[in-house]
């Protein structure tokens, strides 16, 4: 059964061998991030909605589990925000009700989270990974790029009452763009930003390949410590390296050297990948990152988008 709704299992940085399910189309988000690694956002929207017929999600979700191994997480992920979804919760509760011992992420930037619906529809996730990549206004509109009647402060309240009433784990994910949001004083707000939200962990991040602007530029790994030492909190840790992916069951060299005898042919985006090669882009995404990490890649910014081709043909 070819899958619409589902990918990998894929090695994730975080979460080992994770199934992914995507709730909505490339790529329909609330943000329009600059670094994001999908590409820009096509919908940029707060409204839910259905967006994919729940019915083929579930069906796609009883075929899997019927006929492959339990991964290590399902992970509501995707080219686009999951909980834009209104069916979500439903899914949740389908994935709860079958597999109760499998455990449920919910990737998200959470800015949903100030909608109590939404804070009820994944409660059940036994963890939850938001964004929050500013606490100044100006910032987040610099990074995030969002609808100009979103605000931050709502966001950030949302991830406080969130944070109040789910059982499970929360890992706050900050991403770093340096001359945006490492100063001092954006420091200081995110601080006490996450102080207040109080999650389990505090996750620093930062370009691992080209965003969807060319002046960004990542933050090297003494700029993310400096951060860690000067906010002097304990739960914050650095997740921007790539481990070695290749150690993690779930990783096909079948799919790593399609990726590269299609480069070798022409330069290719990333949609163009997942559309030649039938992958979903978030998998197409991973490998990217450990052909990368191997320096076996050239990135060249036109404009259709950010183009990939071996470095050594």
């Amino acid at each position: 059964m070819a899958y619409k709704h589902l990918f990998g299992p894929v090695p994730s940085r975080r979460l080992g061998m994770s199934l992914g399910v995507d709730l909505v189309p490339h790529k329909v988000c609330t943000l329009n991030c600059v670094y994001c690694e999908c590409g820009k956002t096509t919908k940029l929207t707060l409204d839910r909605d259905a967006y994919v017929p729940l019915d083929d999600v579930l069906k796609e979700l009883g075929h899997y589990f019927e006929n492959n191994l339990k991964p290590d997480y399902v992970t509501f992920s995707g080219a686009g925000e999951p909980t834009l979804n209104v069916g979500i919760g439903k899914v949740l509760d389908f994935l709860k009700s079958n597999w109760p011992d499998i455990p449920v992420a919910v990737l998200t930037n959470g800015t949903l989270l100030s909608d109590e619906t939404v804070r009820q529809e994944i409660l059940d996730a036994d963890l939850i990974l938001p964004s929050l990549d500013a606490a100044l206004d100006a910032s987040f509109r610099a990074i995030d790029r969002p609808l100009q009647r979103m605000d931050v402060n709502t966001h950030i309240q949302g991830l406080i009452d969130f944070s109040k009433i789910f059982k499970g784990k929360i890992w706050l994910e900050i991403f770093i763009i340096p001359g945006i949001n490492d100063d001092v004083e954006n420091l200081d707000a995110l601080k006490a930003a996450f102080e207040k939200i109080r999650p389990d962990r505090v996750q620093l991040n930062t370009l691992d390949r080209p965003g969807t602007v060319a002046d960004i530029r990542p933050a090297n790994g003494a700029e993310l410590q400096q951060i860690v030492d000067y906010w002097g909190v304990d739960t914050v840790e650095i997740i921007a390296k790539v481990p070695d992916r290749k150690g993690i069951a779930s990783y096909r060299e079948d799919i790593e050297g399609a990726i590269l005898e299609t480069i070798a042919r022409r330069p290719c985006t990333l949609d163009d990948l997942s559309r030649i090669l039938g992958v979903h882009i978030n998998e197409i995404n991973k490998y990217l990152g450990v052909l990368d990490e191997e320096q076996k890649l050239l990135t060249v910014r036109q404009e259709r988008g950010i183009f990939y081709q071996l470095k050594n043909p």
